[in-house]
This record gives structure tokens, sequence and C-alpha cells, in this order.
């Protein structure tokens, strides 16, 4: 008798916690069962044991949003990366645009530039220097030109040998040395060179 009642009292217990679903069909109809509703009906779902009542369509509408809202940042994110790879191939080229001009510069002026007055610094190997001032790279490239010949229009280079970021650099004020074959040092701070 005592395994009977114990076994009636699992057996509520179990349909008790199993859950009742309450539909609504299109006419309005309540229906009460022990599986979830089907798709064209309101769902909500029962608990017997503390009366509670969850509605199972309100709770997928808020999934449904929140997996939308989730995916909108998901793509917003991957468009601000893509932006940011797109900017840093930019300015990637710009240096290396700004570089190749100086190198012209240089092949096409042996009599006024040794040939290793302005070597290309390369994005990956930067002297410390530089490194500190990466983010102007392509403004350092063109005033490294720029310094060069503004030196050579004072007519006292014969020849410029080394045009290098100066130490005497800050992040807004960058110096460029200009050393001469005459053994002069020219120093020619930004604000002396035209601005592009």
């Amino acid at each position: 008798m005592k395994f009977f009642v114990l076994s009636l009292g699992l057996a509520v217990s179990f349909q008790l916690s199993a859950g009742v679903y309450k539909c609504i069909d299109a006419s309005g109809n309540k229906i009460y069962r022990s599986n979830p509703c089907t798709e064209n009906q309101s769902k909500a779902e029962l608990n017997l044991k503390t009366g509670d009542s969850k509605d199972l369509d309100a709770i997928e509408k808020q999934n449904a949003l929140t997996e939308q809202e989730q995916a909108a940042k998901d793509a917003e994110l991957a468009e601000q990366e893509q932006e940011k790879l797109r900017k840093q191939q930019e300015f990637k080229q710009s240096v290396l645009d700004e570089s190749a001009k100086n190198q012209f510069l240089v092949k096409n002026n042996p009599q006024k530039f040794s040939a290793f007055a302005i070597p290309p610094y390369e994005q990956n190997n930067l002297p410390p220097l530089v490194k500190k001032h990466e983010n102007r790279l392509v403004d350092i490239e063109r005033m490294r030109r720029q310094a060069a010949e503004k030196t050579l229009a004072t007519g006292e280079c014969g020849r410029v040998e080394s045009v290098e970021l100066s130490q005497k650099s800050s992040q807004n004020a960058l110096v460029i040395l200009v050393d001469c074959s005459s053994s002069k040092k020219f120093y020619i701070a930004e604000q002396e060179l035209p601005q592009q």
C-alpha cells in the first residue's frame, strides 16, 4: 500500500512538473495541452506548481529581436573592421607613394643627392625614433623630400648625403635633419615646409 501511494505521488508530481500549455486558436478558443502549441496558435506555458504563466509568443519575439540586434551589431563591427583595414591599406599605399617620389628625386639628380640620401622607411622595420611617430609616416616621407629640396635651394649644401627624422621632433612638430657633403647640417621644422 505504501508503495502504491508513493508511486501515485511521484506520478502526480511528475505530471505537475511537466508543464501545461495554454493554446489559443484563430477563433479565440483556449485549449490546454501537455504538448507545445502548433504554429498557428498563440502559446503560453503554465506552471501548475507555482501558478505562473509564460507567454511563449512574447519570449519568441524577444529572442528574435535579440538575435536581430546581435546580427546588426555584428554587421556594424564587421563594417568597422573593413573600414579600418581599408584605411590601413590606404595609409600604407600613401607611404609607398611618398617613398617612390623620394627615390625618383634621388635617382634623377645624382649630382645633388647621394644614392642613399633618402632611403625609404620600411613600415615593418622602423627605427625607434620613427616608430614613435609611425602614425605620421606619410608626412615624414613627404617632409624628408621637401627638406632636402629646401636645403639645396639655400646654395649652402653642395650635395645631400642623408635626410632623416631628427631627435628634436615631437608628435605635433616634426623636425627633419639634412646632412650635406659640406659637413653642414640643417634642421628643418615642419612649420617651415609646405603643408599638404
